[in-house]
């Protein structure tokens, strides 16, 4: 979806035409998975974006399998999640097993892959870096646009 925040949308004009954000809802409905899901919107429609297409999974260690379908059939691909660390080592297993597969998918499927996992110890970050109008990061947008701006490249 695009490069980063302060990109030229101009620069773009469509030459990517299928971005698909992938993302993870295990918990159920999450405030903050949604927000992440707004903004990579916001940023595929500043940069021309002609189609988006978005899939949802169960949770955070099911992106990387569905990035790496749609990786098939898109010019890129932006994977959104969010994963809130609780009492157990099962948070350290998730992100570095979701992490790890994205990245390796990136270079393999050679298709630009937005990293948009959150991984947080607690809900409060994940909406400081959500992208709400009060946050102070806004990963969603960053993640497509930093997706968007390498398909054009590849283009």
């Amino acid at each position: 979806m695009a490069a980063a925040a302060g990109a030229e949308a101009g620069l773009y004009h469509g030459d990517v035409t299928r971005t698909w954000p992938a993302s993870g809802t295990f918990d159920g409905p999450r405030r903050d998975v949604y927000v992440l899901v707004d903004r990579a919107r916001a940023a595929a429609k500043e940069c021309g974006v002609t189609e988006v297409v978005e899939a949802r999974v169960a949770g955070s260690v099911e992106l990387p399998v569905l990035a790496q379908a749609l990786a098939r059939r898109c010019d890129a691909v932006v994977a959104l999640g969010v994963v809130v660390r609780g009492d157990t080592a099962h948070f350290d297993y998730v992100c570095r097993g979701a992490t790890d597969q994205l990245a390796r998918l990136t270079v393999d499927a050679r298709t630009p892959i937005g990293f948009g996992l959150l991984t947080c110890d607690t809900e409060a970050q994940a909406l400081a870096r959500a992208g709400l109008p009060d946050s102070s990061e806004d990963k969603g947008f960053e993640a497509a646009s930093a997706a968007i701006e390498l398909a054009t490249l590849f283009g």
